[in-house]
């Protein structure tokens, strides 16, 4: 059977990582995902190494399954070519800063007047409206104002950057895919598109939701190292003899009664959920137990313990690792030239409706004669909008 998206069709305006994440997503549910570059931007995430022939990996695999064409949104008789488009098309998405595509005559009211069915989403890094509304940010950024940074790496050294583009991805990319969802849904029963206003410190503010609820039903402030989960506990990673690490999440009494038999400490047992003084001594002991063996033998250790007790893989043995080939998610894509790519899998798995990876990320403009035909124009049209450089 087809994948679950078959037959919805996106116009693609997002740049960087926030919205070609979320579209990617989208294009691997079956979406047809037209993605619309500008001549000569320097998209960063096309020019982001290492390179793949003329684009970069990145862009190779953000652009999964997403048709490409050249469009000049600053010539004007750009907003007359996407207007056309978009009687075609399901959803609209992009990613600029407040009031831009307003100005660039593809606004939502611009565009809703052309398909009173479309859905409109517009990613931001704080919003439509309000006091930052016009201000940069990067995924550094949201999470900062979001409060989550505040409790989030260790005592003595301050916050830590993620490593993995958080707001970008979660708050931002996978927020919007929830929306155009949700109003694909609604419009099902309405007849109705819509405009969605995705925020993405809107989106790491509901992400810090258990610790902000403590903070305004109960006025406990988190700080850094002093809960459960963020390094105020056992649940912590730990050294091993040879520089490697282990991940302890064993918070369930069985699981901490099988972690502290493990490592031949039954006296431990009686610490489970210790916090303070008695936490840090726990903390202490588990960290010298650690310290005795190499990563190997205590992953063989715990490959016959039920203890929520895990190895940190380097992200090449995590993309070798029996969990990550059986669940499918490093995948061989077609490049377009006969070769293959291989990329991050889906992570959503259907029982009838499979998700498709159908070809990686493409040349800018790979398909621009043949989207605009199917949206009608002429042959004698397409070419008169090259030569006035509307279109490549």
């Amino acid at each position: 059977m087809s994948a679950p998206l078959h037959g919805i069709k996106i116009l693609d305006f997002t740049r960087l990582l926030p919205g070609p994440f979320g579209t990617m997503v989208l294009g691997d549910l079956g979406a047809d995902v037209v993605r619309v570059e500008a001549p000569n931007f320097p998209d960063l995430l096309r020019m982001m190494p290492p390179m793949d022939g003329d684009v970069s990996a990145a862009h190779r695999e953000m652009n999964r399954n997403k048709r490409s064409i050249l469009l000049d949104l600053k010539n004007p008789e750009g907003a007359r070519v996407v207007k056309r488009l978009v009687k075609n098309f399901d959803v609209v998405m992009e990613q600029f800063r407040p009031g831009v595509m307003e100005r660039l005559g593809a606004g939502y009211e611009a565009l809703a007047a052309e398909n009173p069915r479309l859905i409109y989403c517009s990613i931001t890094g704080y919003g439509q409206d309000g006091p930052y509304r016009d201000r940069a940010g990067h995924d550094i950024n949201y999470l900062a104002l979001s409060g989550v940074m505040s409790y989030l790496g260790r005592k003595d050294s301050g916050p830590l950057p993620l490593g993995i583009q958080v707001a970008d991805q979660c708050a931002g990319g996978l927020n919007a895919v929830v929306a155009v969802l949700a109003a694909l849904i609604s419009r099902e029963r309405t007849g109705q598109g819509q405009y969605l206003d995705i925020s993405m410190t809107d989106g790491a503010v509901h992400l810090g939701c258990l610790e902000l609820m403590n903070c305004l039903s109960a006025g406990r402030q988190a700080t850094r190292e002093s809960t459960v989960l963020n390094g105020g506990s056992y649940y912590d990673f730990y050294e091993t003899a040879d520089g490697g690490h282990m991940s302890v999440g064993s918070l369930e009494p069985q699981f901490f009664k099988a972690l502290c038999q493990a490592l031949g400490r039954d006296d431990l047992i009686s610490f489970h959920m210790a916090m303070g003084e008695r936490g840090n001594k726990l903390k202490d002991e588990l960290g010298k137990e650690f310290k005795k063996r190499t990563r190997q033998e205590w992953e063989e250790i715990f490959a016959k313990t039920d203890a929520c007790v895990e190895p940190v893989l380097s992200i090449q043995e995590a993309a070798e690792h029996p969990v990550t080939r059986a669940r499918n998610m490093v995948v061989e894509v077609e490049r377009g030239d006969g070769t293959l790519q291989r990329q991050t899998g889906s992570p959503y798995k259907f029982s009838r409706t499979a998700c498709e990876y159908r070809f990686a990320g493409v040349s800018p403009g790979r398909h621009t004669a043949l989207v605009l035909k199917e949206a009608g124009f002429t042959e004698a049209e397409i070419q008169d909008l090259k030569s006035k450089s509307v279109v490549k």
